[in-house]
């Protein structure tokens, strides 16, 4: 099994293997409306995830294929690991003010204060 998964069990059920997974849905709806990149508005979050610092930035519309080239050239140019998940992307490490530079001058815009 793997992590991160939610198992319940239902007591005085009577099911045959008496454990199911329970599926959580998702917080946000993941929408299939394509934008350019001047069109996005950009938000940032920073999560701890086993006591080192990860810095999220998203959401992003747009294909996977070119988000994730966008996300290998970011990678290269910081230095850092990162990965797309969920129409978000993440990097390893507290990189804010970098990856805004960068992602200014790809064209994306970021929301008022963020």
């Amino acid at each position: 099994m793997s992590r991160g998964k939610k198992l319940d069990i239902f007591i005085g059920a009577d099911i045959d293997d008496s454990w199911t997974v329970v599926k959580s849905e998702r917080k946000t709806p993941i929408s299939n409306e394509i934008l350019e990149p001047s069109k996005h508005f950009l938000v940032f979050k920073k999560e701890k995830r086993r006591g080192k610092t990860v810095t999220l930035v998203g959401e992003f519309h747009m294909p996977s294929n070119d988000t994730t080239a966008i996300l290998k050239t970011l990678k290269k140019k910081l230095g850092c690991g990162g990965s797309y998940k969920d129409g978000w992307m993440e990097f390893q490490g507290e990189i804010k003010d970098k990856v805004r530079e960068l992602l200014v001058e790809s064209g994306f815009r970021f929301k008022h204060g963020h």
